[in-house]
């Protein structure tokens, strides 16, 4: 993924919306590299909050400012248009115009590019990294739900932004057309150049996608900080769901082809992952479900498990379910978390500063 410099901000905010129904007030510095996931539940304020930093709500008061450009600001009576800001945005919905194949889609978007050198740009590597070189010369009706949606992502690249903002691209495709454009996404974000805004509901998508989180709700910033670091804090909405989980920063080692296992380490010693052939790079992201990690007090060794862990619990939590608790462990510096039975952790006495080992049974590479 890309790296993150937390210490550059490429967006300023200090934005305030009031409506009859609901508030907005978000006041906030995001990295200028890498993707930021601006999560939190329905109706939190993510997608007016993306709106706003688009230009296309008025009526808000504070500051938008953006590379040192300043986009909005309400004391000065300064507002710069949509069409004025270079970014890039990805709805829901693809949006694309019906009328026009995806090559003219594309060429309609770099025509109004703000720059002249982007006009006059190939758009041939977007093509290629979103792998829709086959779709060009076909019309919007004829592609399927993921192949709209690629197609959606290169003409909002084709305008060379220097923001992306995507609003829950995934959201209205299938489990099996979300599946199928994943890996495309991930090739884009890992060599974007530009600052992406991802909004998402979808904990895997945040996981897999993002090296930033923002988590928005009821209109106000609840916390903001690495990806890492925010999937495994147990104060956060993030991590009660049954889909909580972690992701760990794992480098490849080595892979076995008679058993189709490959092993990656990590801070806090070695993953196995199922997996046909090699990872095509070294750096790879494993995530790990909360509701994927068993707990023991010795080392089992009569196991199916491959992957057991030595590790420290840090901290136990409530969970969505009245019969689990979240307990947050620390493998050698590297955060997990295990979704446990209230039962199991009264009969271990799980407890802060207890040594314990965490059996993975199910690991995804994400990378």
């Amino acid at each position: 993924m890309n790296d993150v410099n937390t210490d550059a901000a490429a967006l300023e905010l200090d934005i305030r919306l009031a409506r009859a129904d609901f508030a907005l007030e978000i006041a906030l510095n995001l990295p200028a590299r890498g993707i930021t996931a601006l999560c939190g539940p329905s109706g939190a304020g993510k997608t007016t909050l993306l709106r706003l930093i688009a230009g296309l709500e008025s009526g808000a008061q504070g500051r938008i400012e953006f590379a040192g450009q300043c986009w909005q600001d309400s004391a000065r009576a300064q507002f710069v248009p949509t069409h004025r800001r270079p970014i890039g945005y990805v709805f829901q919905e693809p949006r694309l115009f019906p009328h026009l194949t995806v090559q003219q889609n594309i060429d309609f978007a770099r025509r109004r590019a703000l720059d002249a050198a982007a006009r006059q740009a190939d758009s041939a590597d977007v093509v290629q990294l979103l792998g829709i070189e086959h779709l060009l010369a076909r019309r919007v009706h004829t592609l399927s739900g993921g192949e709209q949606s690629r197609a959606a992502i290169a003409r909002a690249l084709a305008g060379a932004p220097r923001l992306l903002l995507m609003d829950e691209p995934l959201a209205a495709l299938d489990a099996a057309r979300k599946a199928e454009i994943l890996p495309w996404l991930e090739r884009l974000c890992a060599h974007a150049r530009v600052p992406i805004l991802y909004v998402s509901h979808a904990h895997d998508e945040v996981a897999r996608l993002a090296d930033y989180v923002v988590l928005i709700e009821g209109g106000k910033l609840r916390a903001h900080g690495a990806a890492q670091d925010m999937l495994a804090r147990l104060d956060l909405s993030t991590a009660r769901g049954a889909d909580a989980g972690v992701f760990i920063p794992a480098v490849f080692v080595e892979h076995d082809a008679q058993d189709c296992l490959s092993r990656f380490s990590f801070a806090g010693g070695e993953l196995f992952v199922p997996l046909a052939a090699p990872p095509a790079k070294a750096q790879q992201r494993i995530r790990i479900a909360a509701r994927d990690v068993s707990l023991a007090l010795t080392r089992p060794e009569d196991s199916s498990i491959a992957n057991r862990i030595a590790c420290t619990v840090t901290e136990l939590a409530d969970t969505d379910s009245p019969a689990h608790l979240l307990v947050r462990l620390d493998a050698g510096g590297a955060p997990l978390l295990a979704r446990i039975t209230r039962r199991a952790a009264r009969t271990l006495d799980v407890r802060p500063g207890q040594a314990v080992w965490a059996q993975i049974k199910a690991v995804t590479l994400l990378d």
